[in-house]
């Protein structure tokens, strides 16, 4: 029997950050005007973050340095905290995730701290959600997926896409909680730089990794492509999150401890999972 077969399943999607984000809540029935105010806060602190953080906007904070690095110590407090994000993330990574010299939209090398803002600001949006109570929530912008369960509910089925036939799909994990997040080349190209050899770094088609904190699956991830082929040797250490790589010859492999069901083979797509 389907444990969730009573429960009110509801579902929302906006272009926020220039990419779709989508919230899914099951749980018991609430009041339908008080579930949508608590989502459009989602959406709202979302759209907020990109006028703040958004290197393609000549208006937002970051456009107006034109890619020169905040100051920490006169910049707004969530500024603040994604400056020195972005330097732990440099330190915990060895420097293969590096917000201070990236390629910026309009040409030139600038401050760019677009992958760790994301599930950073994923994670501070959920919060707006965070005491429905008796509620599942699956949260994914663009592909990073937070994840929350009740206790006794089934858990929430994640595919992870082929990114050389994006129809299908390598594996699916199924978590009660925590994030997944996936980085590579499939959707935007080869976007991450080699932050060592200043370049586009191509060795890698993409790299999904699960844990318990979306800032840190996405950083990993970014990290991993922009270090390479060898980088799931370095994945396998990092304590509680597990990883899936595909190399640019199509070679898939996971860390030792990847929760999914078949790391190596490809699970033809059967629609939508979630």
């Amino acid at each position: 029997m389907d444990e969730t077969a009573e429960l009110d399943r509801r579902a929302w999607v906006a272009q926020v950050m220039g990419l779709p984000v989508s919230v899914h809540l099951r749980g018991p029935r609430v009041r339908a005007d008080d579930v949508a105010r608590r989502v459009a806060r989602v959406f709202a602190e979302l759209r907020e973050v990109d006028a703040t953080f958004s290197t393609y906007r000549p208006d937002s904070v970051l456009g107006r340095l034109g890619g020169a690095a905040p100051d920490p110590a006169t910049a707004p407090p969530p500024v603040r905290e994604v400056v020195e994000l972005c330097e732990r993330a440099r330190a915990r990574t060895g420097g293969w995730f590096d917000a201070r010299r990236l390629p910026l939209p309009g040409g030139g090398t600038g401050f760019d701290p677009s992958g760790l803002v994301k599930g950073w600001a994923v994670e501070r949006a959920a919060r707006h959600l965070a005491d429905l109570p008796g509620h599942d929530l699956c949260l994914n912008a663009g592909g990073d997926v937070l994840l929350r369960t009740a206790p006794y509910r089934p858990a929430w089925r994640v595919g992870v896409e082929d990114p050389g036939r994006p129809d299908r799909l390598l594996d699916v994990v199924e978590r009660a909680g925590g994030a997944v997040a996936t980085s590579g080349t499939a959707r935007r190209g080869a976007h991450i730089t080699d932050p060592r050899a200043g370049r586009p770094a191509e060795a890698v088609r993409s790299v999904t990794v699960v844990g318990p904190e979306l800032l840190w699956a996405d950083v990993y991830a970014t990290a991993a492509v922009a270090r390479g082929a060898d980088a799931l040797d370095w994945l396998a250490t990092l304590d509680g999150y597990a990883a899936l790589l595909v190399d640019a010859a199509g070679r898939v492999r996971a860390t030792p401890d990847w929760p999914g069901s078949r790391p190596a083979g490809r699970i033809p797509a059967a629609g939508p999972t979630r």
